[in-house]
C-alpha cells in the first residue's frame, strides 16, 4: 500500500513540476530572484501535497527530492538534446 501512495505522490508531483515549467516559461522576463521564489512555492506545495499522501516526513522528502531530480534530468534531455523544430514552423 505504501508503494502506491509513494507512486501516486511522484506521479502528481510531476504534474506540479510541469505546471511549475508552464508558469516559468510564462514569466520569461522576471528577474531571478521571482523565479527562485517561485521555484521555492512549486517545491513547497509538491512537498505539501506528497506529505498529505504518504503521512511521512522522510518518506515524502525522498519522493519531493526524487520526483524534481527526475524532472530536472528529463527536461534537460529534452531541452538540450531533442531540438524541437516543429514549434517553430512559420
Amino acid at each position: 500500500m505504501i508503494r502506491m501512495k509513494k507512486y501516486v505522490a511522484f506521479l502528481i508531483q510531476l504534474m506540479v513540476w510541469s505546471s511549475f515549467t508552464l508558469v516559468d516559461w510564462l514569466s520569461k522576463r522576471d528577474h531571478k530572484e521571482y523565479k527562485i521564489l517561485m521555484f521555492a512555492v512549486f517545491f513547497y506545495l509538491a512537498f505539501i501535497i506528497a506529505r498529505s499522501i504518504v503521512k511521512s516526513k522522510k518518506i515524502t522528502l525522498f519522493v519531493t527530492l526524487f520526483s524534481l531530480a527526475f524532472y530536472l534530468s528529463f527536461h534537460l534531455v529534452l531541452q538540450n538534446f531533442i531540438p524541437i523544430t516543429f514549434l517553430f514552423i512559420v
